[in-house]
């Protein structure tokens, strides 16, 4: 986690970034404001995609610097609140599906491993996903996740755990994983209920930002343009409880959900999640096998082709029309 613009905390907002590229410096302002920092996941795709392509995948190492930069914000006296977003047309596309290890065996295949190895990799993994939630809830400060694009897989559980969701109308989320053998998680459920729960974790399917706030899954959705000026105006309208306050209070909601049973349901599903992440079959196989031998993009169309067109956002027959329609008026 790299940070710039510390000595100008006190007059106005912070921005720290993620991974590889220059962070973003902290923005003086007229008026002083209080102290918000702002967490940029920031681990770009190789090519510049599509439009309708997500980008900003998360990798472990990301995943310990957003964390890390969690506990440098709560230990520090002058931040009170906490935004975090993405950098580009994403929030986050979830775990790194391109990337494969020096091994050439990707996490998910079973080649090479022993039964028990796989199994033990697999519920070690899934139990850290707990863990992980359960640092954001115990943070002093509250985090306003600031959804401004794709909300993909593991991006879509990181917004599902911030304090407070506020969402870009260009925003989609998904759990498309599913598709090749993965899990969805009860925090979904006991956040929608578990109709809509079903109806977009047992497909992956992609649904958009209003559909989101019909269902209950974001607390509002603001014109792309505003996002960030409105979740720091948020943020701002936070900072001015004083801290006991602003502490104390969030622990009653996160502690009491979690003791009213959410840890054991959450218990059970990194037990459940390891069991479907294992459940290795020929379907699977074979969608390795295309990624294999024609790389991501064979492999993603396997795997979402028979789900096209999704039912909302880019991928659409809706959008997908529109942009027919865009790109036949300019030739006329």
């Amino acid at each position: 986690m790299r940070m710039d613009g510390r000595s100008r905390r006190s007059r106005g907002s912070e921005e720290w970034q993620t991974a590889q590229s220059q962070p973003i410096a902290g923005t003086p302002m007229d008026v002083p404001e209080p102290s918000t920092v702002t967490l940029r996941l920031n681990n770009p795709l190789p090519a510049a995609p599509r439009l309708d392509e997500p980008q900003a995948q998360l990798v472990e190492n990301l995943l310990e610097e957003l964390h890390r930069a969690f506990d440098a914000a709560d230990a520090d006296r002058n931040v009170k609140v906490i935004i975090m977003t993405g950098a580009g047309a994403a929030f986050s596309a979830g775990f790194d599906q391109a990337t494969t290890p020096a091994s050439g065996v990707r996490v998910i295949d079973p080649k090479g491993k022993s039964p028990a190895e796989y199994i033990e990799f697999w519920q070690r993994h899934d139990a850290e996903g707990l863990v992980r939630w359960q640092h954001m809830w115990r943070l002093g400060k509250p985090i306003i996740a600031a959804v401004n694009g794709w909300a993909m897989g593991g991006g879509f559980w990181y917004q599902l755990a911030a304090d407070i969701t506020i969402a870009s109308d260009r925003a989609v989320f998904a759990q498309p994983e599913v598709r090749h053998i993965s899990n969805t998680t009860y925090l979904f459920t006991a956040l929608c209920g578990w109709k809509h729960a079903n109806r977009w974790a047992l497909t992956g399917d992609h649904f958009d930002a209003q559909e989101a706030l019909r269902i209950g899954l974001v607390n509002e959705v603001v014109a792309h343009d505003e996002l960030m000026s409105h979740c720091r105006a948020l943020a701002k309208r936070l900072a001015n409880v004083p801290e006991p306050a602003l502490r104390l209070n969030k622990a009653i909601a996160m502690q009491g959900i979690q003791a009213a049973g959410l840890n054991a349901a959450l218990l059970l599903e990194s037990t459940l999640g390891a069991m479907a992440h294992t459940s290795h079959n020929e379907e699977r196989q074979r969608l390795l096998d295309l990624q294999t031998s024609g790389g991501l993009k064979a492999y993603l169309e396997a795997r979402d082709g028979p789900f096209q067109p999704e039912p909302m956002g880019p991928r659409s027959a809706k959008a997908r029309a529109a942009r027919d329609k865009g790109k036949g008026g300019k030739k006329s």
